[in-house]
């Protein structure tokens, strides 16, 4: 027997105010999460986008094709309630932070990544006051616990709507500096996600294509642009 899907049932999908943010509401009833809880959320422009995704809808109800109300519901229902632990989870990519390790060969490799990566470790280093060592190779590198802690702090001065984003920017890049940077506006989504994939770019530039990677990194590729968008609708002046 086939599982029973949700169907359109649906005329109007409105915004509608309510007390510091906004809720969605089909044919005036509130939407609510998949925990039952109200959709409330934080800006007129995630509503406006959330409405958007409910108002495409036609016949059975589509999740996959609204992921900005998959990651509302995540904000409310797993990151709201569990906030320390997720952003202790994304705090601690700081300690093994992909910028940080190097290739020591070939050459043209390594020098390939301090190229794009050195800017931002120098950034991090300055902007966020969080200096990270850099090594050769994959034996762990200590970092400086000051530095990690500003790293946590600044991980930690997210909403738990902008921290359901970074979560996603930070675990597809496997860089909390990466992440960082574009929710900072250093860096922009599509140049994050080529810094993050210079190792695998340069497999493919050598030994050609997999089409079963290729699948699987348009689909990172894809929710990493997603979670860039989501912060910046997170972080709309309302």
């Amino acid at each position: 027997m086939s599982g029973w899907k949700a169907k359109r049932f649906w005329t109007t999908v409105e915004v509608v105010p309510e007390g510091a943010g906004f809720a969605i509401t089909l044919d005036g009833r509130p939407v609510r999460t998949p925990a039952k809880a109200p959709l409330l959320l934080p800006t007129v422009a995630m509503a406006h986008a959330v409405a958007a995704e409910w108002a495409a809808q036609e016949g059975e109800v589509n999740p996959a094709a609204m992921p900005c109300t998959r990651s509302a519901n995540a904000a409310i229902d797993k990151v709201a309630p569990q906030f320390d632990e997720v952003a202790a989870l994304i705090a601690a990519y700081g300690e093994t932070d992909l910028l940080c390790y190097r290739a020591e060969a070939p050459a043209a490799l390594a020098a390939r990544q301090a190229a794009a990566w050195d800017p931002l470790l120098d950034w991090a280093g300055g902007a966020l006051a969080a200096p990270l060592a850099r090594t050769a190779g994959v034996v762990p590198c200590a970092q400086d616990p000051g530095a990690l802690a500003r790293l946590g702090a600044a991980v930690r001065a997210q909403t738990p709507f902008q921290l359901a984003a970074l979560h996603d920017l930070v675990a597809i890049s496997g860089s909390l500096v990466l992440g960082l940077a574009v929710i900072a506006g250093r860096l922009t989504a599509e140049g994050a996600w080529a810094a993050s994939r210079i190792d695998e770019t340069w497999q493919t530039e050598q030994w050609g294509e997999d089409a079963e990677a290729v699948a699987a990194e348009t689909l990172r590729h894809r929710d990493f642009l997603h979670a860039a968008r989501f912060h910046g609708l997170a972080s709309a002046a309302a």
